[in-house]
């Protein structure tokens, strides 16, 4: 049986996952010297409780090989035929750790077929990626197809966010104490986006959450392609207000055929807090691949 499986990074929300019988490996996450796994043994709501106290402990550490062999090994003994869509590598070390395991299956499955696939995706742009594999594996589509597809798509994508704090991301090391106190001073927001590496990277930083929720819109307005033909996608630290605001923005401007909405988990929001939004989006249509997007 050929499958597509992915990770937790993807934050597709639990209806979409239950409806296609996804196996979605959680990632780990440590809160004061426990161990915890994302989706299964802590949900978001109380993740982000926990993470607005900023003196708590919370770290991430990816996927590791012996995870992933216990994820692998029942299809390796199965026979199936495995797409396995990870966390972008200019991220986490989830692909390394991932073909490690691999290799060591492989020793005594030689014929296990699994193809690892780096997204070079995050959170929700992730999940999209996932989507149309999804929708198009449901339709009959090759692995061959398949593997094609996501090197399409992932060259694509686009994902484009911002958040309320910059305390998680001075206290995770991504910005100096002394910038990022400064800039919180100012009110200065940053707007990141995931380049083509599968690497954070910002764009414009301005002043006033309200205009760096704005701008999504148009960094979406300049780089999307016929958004309104497009399921496109928004996430949020548990931020009700400010996805609800964006989601107006998005429908206003883009209408857009279908909204994909998620919470950010763990894998990220350790190093965002609460409040990051996000928009998901492609800059092309679905090129060859569009009659497995048709009615």
């Amino acid at each position: 049986m050929l499958r597509i499986i992915t990770d937790s990074a993807s934050d597709l929300p639990k209806s979409y996952i239950e409806q296609h019988h996804l196996h979605v490996i959680p990632t780990p996450v440590v809160i004061d010297d426990v161990d915890y796994l994302d989706g299964k043994t802590i949900q978001t709501e109380e993740f982000y409780h926990i993470l607005d106290d900023i003196k708590r402990d919370v770290k991430t550490y990816h996927i590791n090989p012996a995870m992933f062999t216990d994820a692998f090994l029942p299809y390796a003994q199965a026979g199936d035929s495995i797409i396995y869509l990870c966390f972008s590598t200019g991220i986490a070390g989830t692909y390394n750790a991932a073909n490690i395991a691999l290799t060591g299956i492989r020793e005594d499955y030689p014929d296990f077929d699994l193809t690892i696939i780096d997204s070079k995706c995050a959170s929700i742009g992730f999940g999209l990626l996932v989507n149309k594999l999804i929708t198009m594996l449901e339709k009959g589509a090759s692995k061959e197809e398949l593997i094609e597809a996501a090197d399409y798509y992932i060259a694509h994508i686009r994902h484009v966010f911002t958040v309320q704090t910059l305390a998680y991301l001075i206290k995770g090391g991504r910005l100096t104490k002394f910038k990022g106190t400064l800039a919180e001073t100012l009110d200065m927001k940053p707007v990141l986006i995931v380049n083509e590496r599968g690497a954070l990277a910002v764009v414009k930083t301005v002043r006033g959450r309200k205009k760096s929720l704005r701008f999504l819109i148009e960094y979406a307005r300049e780089n999307g392609s016929h958004l309104e033909n497009q399921t496109v996608a928004l996430c949020h630290g548990e931020d009700l207000e400010s996805l609800n605001f964006v989601n107006s923005l998005v429908q206003e401007n883009f209408h857009p055929k279908e909204t994909l909405i998620s919470v950010v988990g763990c894998a990220i929001g350790a190093h965002t807090g609460r409040g990051l939004v996000g928009f998901c989006f492609f800059d092309a249509d679905d090129g060859k691949y569009r009659n497995y997007f048709t009615n």
